[in-house]
């Protein structure tokens, strides 16, 4: 366990990741280590802070800087990401034409 996040196994890749829960409900797979952030509007990663909130951030290079802890989403680090990924409703209605 981490904190209170539970830490399990990603079934694509074998990696240790942990599910957040978003402000608007739905579980996000994260990767298991956490990270400190700078919280930057046009930052290069998308971190899911602990009560699950999707910002925008880059890691500092002095953790001193840090502005928070978060975790990466681990759709973006995950080999078989593509894999999980639900078809949209639009690919849904060309399958079946």
């Amino acid at each position: 366990m981490i904190g209170t996040l539970r830490v399990t196994k990603c079934r694509g890749c074998g990696a240790d990741i942990v599910f957040i829960k978003s402000v608007a409900g739905k579980t996000i797979p994260c990767n298991a280590e956490s990270i400190s952030y700078v919280q930057k509007a046009d930052g290069d990663l998308k971190i899911v802070t602990p009560n699950g909130e999707v910002i925008s951030g880059n890691i500092p290079e002095d953790p001193q800087k840090a502005t928070g802890i978060g975790y990466i989403s681990h759709f973006a680090t995950c080999p078989a990401a593509d894999s999980f990924r639900k078809a949209r409703k639009s690919d849904r209605k060309k399958v079946r034409e």
